[in-house]
């Protein structure tokens, strides 16, 4: 376990002597105030504070395209950016397994986004809370479902990172995993639903939700949510079948952290270095 901190701890401190901490935290700050601030104003409402409804529901989108790609940049080169460079035979000639070395950069590649979102969510969320209402449970849930969103796609990209053996590739596979769950899947969902039941969404049949809540993105909207009541009463407030629930999209997001980490253990430990 003390390799392992060890090896976060370096992670983090690359990262944070290189500002990405501040700059992301930076980014969630500024995105979260214009988001409560203008939020209404896309929607026909006047300019001001919104209250937490209204500014999470403007962040959801903001988050599942801003975060997957902060996670995919930070850890897509975390392995083999550094078997090119060459540092990684002198981190293993130290007395620490490959096991160490992986969870110990995941752990540090998650420390640093998550203090980015405890940074930029945190001061923006006492910013608003000070202008409008805001219930702090609700935002606490926001901010984790956020975490374990982050802590997916961070694990998604140490796979791949850990699999193949250029870092032009792995970038190449980042890209293609962002497209595939912020679009590709949706597009192909939405086109077996029409081409089997038409455009009636609202009958849509339980394979259409139970392979949308598989999207780690979807599992992630959906925990919002399910836990935070004051969007149900939202205009256009939506309706889920009954196992959209907060067990199965933490479940799935849960198994989207866990399974491509145990997976970059096989490969890693099984690569010739």
């Amino acid at each position: 376990m003390r390799n392992i901190i060890i090896i976060a701890k370096k992670e983090f401190m690359d990262n944070w002597r290189n500002k990405w901490v501040i700059a992301i935290g930076a980014i969630f700050l500024i995105l979260t105030l214009v988001a409560s601030y203008f939020g209404t104003a896309s929607q026909g409402g006047k300019v001001g504070w919104s209250d937490l409804g209204s500014t999470i529901v403007a962040m959801i989108a903001i988050v599942e395209y801003l975060i997957p790609i902060i996670a995919l940049m930070l850890g897509y080169a975390t392995i083999v950016g550094e078997i090119e460079k060459g540092s990684m035979n002198l981190l293993l000639s130290y007395p620490v397994s490959r096991e160490e070395v992986l969870l110990g950069k995941f752990i540090g590649l998650l420390s640093v986004i998550i203090m980015a979102i405890l940074l930029g969510f945190g001061v923006g969320g006492l910013i608003i809370a000070i202008n409008a209402s805001i219930n702090l449970k609700e935002y606490l849930i926001f901010m984790f479902a956020s975490i374990l969103l982050a802590a997916s796609y961070v694990s998604i990209s140490m796979m791949f990172s850990s699999l193949l053996k250029r870092r032009s590739t792995a970038i190449g596979a980042a890209i293609f995993i962002w497209f595939l769950f912020a679009m590709i899947w949706n597009m192909i969902l939405f086109g077996l639903l029409v081409m089997t039941h038409g455009m009636n969404l609202k009958q849509a049949p339980d394979w259409y939700y139970a392979s949308n809540i598989l999207n780690p993105i979807q599992a992630f909207s959906i925990l919002i949510f399910v836990n935070i009541p004051s969007l149900k009463n939202l205009p256009g407030g939506l309706s889920f079948p009954s196992f959209y629930n907060s067990w199965t999209s933490t479940l799935i997001l849960l198994i989207w952290i866990f399974i491509p980490l145990i997976l970059s253990m096989y490969f890693f430990r099984n690569r010739d270095i």
